[in-house]
C-alpha cells in the first residue's frame, strides 16, 4: 500500500508567509533611513534654502547712496526745463535717465510752497517758464518709482523678479518718509521757503510732480 502524503502548505499560505517576510524587510529599511537621516535645524551648520528677499532691508542699505547719487546728478530746475523746452530728446540723453514711460530727471530747485491737496504742494520757483508747473509730493503716500529709477543704477536684473523689483521702488518711498519727511511738518508747507533736490519722470513738460529725496524748510 502506498504510504498518505504529509499535508503540503497552501499556496496561499505560501504567499501570506513570503509577504509577512517582504513586510519585515521593508520595515526594517525604513527604520534605518530614518535613524541615519540628519535634521537640520534653524542655527545648523546645514546647507539652507535662499533667504527671502528684503525690500525694507534692501532699501535701508541703498537709500543714502541713491539720495546722494540723485544729488548728484541734480540739475538747476529753470536750467532743465529751458533745455526739456528747447529739445527734450536731447536733454533726456544730457541729464536724464530712460525711464518707463519718460525719461527720469534728477532736479533741484528752492521756491516758495503753494495750497496743496493730498501732500501734493505747487511750488513757485524763480526763474521757471510761466507754462511749467512744479508740484512735490510729501506723503502720507509717496507714489511712484522715481527715487528706484532716478539713477539708473537699480536695474529689474538685480532682482529675482518683478515683486521684489517693485517692492524694492516702494521700501525706498518709505525710506523717504522716515529718514527725510518725518523730519517736516508737511501739513503746514503752504506759503513757506523750501529747498528740495529730487527726481521726476518727464510726462507732461508742462507739469513736473517731483519726488524728493531731500527737503529743508529755509
Amino acid at each position: 500500500m502506498m504510504r498518505a502524503l504529509p499535508p503540503q502548505p497552501s499556496a496561499t499560505r505560501r504567499i501570506s508567509r513570503r509577504g509577512l517576510v517582504i513586510g519585515a524587510i521593508l520595515v526594517l529599511v525604513v527604520a534605518a533611513m530614518a535613524f541615519s537621516t540628519k535634521v537640520v535645524g534653524a542655527g545648523s551648520d546645514g546647507a539652507a534654502g535662499p533667504a527671502s528677499f528684503s525690500a525694507d532691508a534692501w532699501a535701508a542699505e541703498n537709500f543714502p547712496a541713491i539720495q546722494k547719487g540723485i544729488a548728484d546728478r541734480a540739475v538747476d530746475a529753470p536750467t532743465l526745463a529751458t533745455a526739456i523746452a528747447t529739445d527734450s530728446t536731447a536733454a533726456a540723453s544730457e541729464y536724464g535717465v530712460t525711464g518707463g514711460t519718460g525719461p527720469e530727471f534728477s532736479v533741484t530747485f528752492t521756491g516758495v510752497v503753494g495750497a496743496g491737496k493730498a501732500g501734493i504742494y505747487p511750488v513757485t520757483v524763480e526763474g521757471m517758464p510761466a507754462d511749467v508747473l512744479i508740484r512735490v509730493q510729501t506723503g502720507p503716500a509717496i507714489n511712484g518709482t522715481d527715487l528706484r529709477d532716478a539713477t539708473g543704477t537699480v536695474e529689474f536684473g538685480q532682482f529675482t523678479n518683478q515683486i521684489d523689483y517693485q517692492d524694492a521702488a516702494s521700501a525706498l518711498n518709505e525710506q523717504l518718509k522716515s529718514t527725510v519727511l518725518s523730519a517736516v511738518d508737511t501739513t503746514t508747507l503752504e506759503g513757506k521757503t523750501i529747498e528740495v533736490t529730487g527726481a521726476f519722470q518727464l510726462i507732461n513738460p508742462s507739469g513736473w510732480l517731483v519726488t524728493p529725496s531731500e527737503l529743508v524748510i529755509k
